[in-house]
């Protein structure tokens, strides 16, 4: 618990992005490593395309969506 003059750190959830928060922070992944950073706020990859994972490098951005993979062009006749 953290003591009353230390403010509860922040975590912003995006759905189609990272989640970010604020920093420093340490990370523990699921094999067991783990990785700091003291930067004010740290973007933390959640679709696991980051090459440079746990940390984001923006890979979700190419991500395409599955809802519109197969979609027909709006001037193609379907």
């Amino acid at each position: 618990m953290p003591k009353s003059s230390e403010r509860a750190r922040r975590v912003t959830v995006d759905p189609d992005g990272p989640l970010l928060v604020e920093g420093p922070v340490e990370v523990a992944v699921d094999d067991g490593a783990v990785f700091v950073s003291q930067r004010f706020t740290v973007a933390i990859c959640m679709c696991r395309r980051s090459r440079n994972y746990p940390w984001c490098d923006t890979s979700h951005r190419r991500r395409t969506n599955p809802r519109t993979d197969h979609a027909p062009a709006p001037d193609s006749e379907a």
